[in-house]
């Protein structure tokens, strides 16, 4: 991935928890496809994610100063905010959730390549066939996990409760999915 041009993502940030209006509009140039297409895959619903994106940035806007760097990266951030607020909706009754298929494998967290300009779609195509390379990957039952959490957007109990699996076992899946995910995807940094 090409680095972005500018100021990091933690100092637009810290910009924004100084209400520096400019530094919103850069984070959101930046980010606001990836967490416009995370709202759009827990929400199936193109007008409510785009709220939902708006939203995010208003979050962003009104908690920058609650950012903790060590925790997570900005886009990381930014993604919980936009899934947190997405499964709102969706408990409200907002949406339906996007499909997701029994073995689990469809995901589909970055935007359509086609919605976006040709200079950014060969990168997004390419993002989005490393993330499904690195999904499949996963031995079957933690990828089940990993895509009910994120792509049907169920709470921890609920996947227990729909897999008729423990608690803690469901727990362990997702977070031994995103350790191996983030190896699996580190590596494929230039």
């Amino acid at each position: 991935m090409i680095p972005a041009p500018g100021p990091s993502d933690e100092e637009l940030l810290k910009r924004i928890a100084r209400k520096d209006p400019e530094a919103v509009r850069i984070l959101y140039r930046r980010h606001g496809r990836i967490v416009h297409g995370v709202a759009l895959s827990v929400l199936g619903n193109a007008d409510e994610a785009e709220e939902v994106t708006q939203d995010v940035f208003l979050r962003a806007w009104e908690k920058a100063a609650s950012y903790q760097p060590e925790k997570a990266r900005v886009i990381t951030w930014l993604a919980r905010i936009a899934r947190n607020r997405s499964i709102d909706v969706l408990r409200k009754g907002g949406a339906r959730a996007a499909h997701v298929s029994d073995a689990g494998t469809s995901l589909d967290l970055l935007p359509d390549a086609t919605a976006v300009d040709p200079g950014e779609s060969a990168e997004l195509a390419l993002r989005r066939r490393i993330v499904t390379a690195a999904l499949e990957t996963l031995p079957e039952q933690q990828r089940r996990a990993l895509s009910l959490a994120f792509l049907q957007g169920l709470t921890h109990r609920e996947i227990a409760e729909r897999l008729g699996e423990p608690l803690g076992t469901v727990k362990t899946r997702i977070r031994d999915a995103m350790h191996r995910m983030r190896a699996v995807l580190e590596s494929e940094k230039p």
